[in-house]
């Protein structure tokens, strides 16, 4: 009997390896499919943030654009306002008016950049965050 359960256990050590490597097999496809899957996820994810970013930039140029065409505009305006001068008195008072608009036109056009960027960079970053964290803690 003792030879008996030596050979048994003889015969079934091979098919205890069998059985765990089939079982490594599984468990390392699933693992497979699973970072598959969430790189996949983050594929995704980064391509839409990408699109965002890149309309982001094209509103911006935009924008940026047509402020640069508003300010030459405003230039040629003063140059040709400025070419009638009669005193020195209005010269000054042009000038000063000119001044006085294209800061305050400058200003607002600096928050009106400031806040677009802003909004394109939040529309892009905290998406691609969350995203991919969520991408890789479902692989996790």
């Amino acid at each position: 009997m003792d030879t008996n359960v030596k050979t048994k256990s003889k015969i079934d050590a091979p098919q205890q390896f069998r059985d765990m490597a089939e079982k490594g097999a599984t468990e390392s496809k699933k693992a497979f499919e699973t970072m598959s899957a969430a790189s996949s996820e983050a594929a995704d994810v980064m391509k839409n943030c990408y699109s965002t970013a890149v309309k982001g930039a094209q509103d911006y140029n935009n924008k940026f654009i047509e402020f640069t065409h508003a300010n030459t505009n405003a230039a040629f305006d003063f140059a040709h306002r400025i070419s009638g001068v009669k005193s020195p008195s209005e010269f000054i008072e042009l000038s000063t008016e000119h001044a006085r608009q294209q800061v305050e036109t400058l200003t607002n056009q600096t928050k009106e950049l400031t806040a677009l960027a802003q909004r394109v960079t939040l529309a892009t970053a905290e998406p691609l965050k969350t995203g991919i964290t969520k991408a890789f803690n479902s692989a996790a």
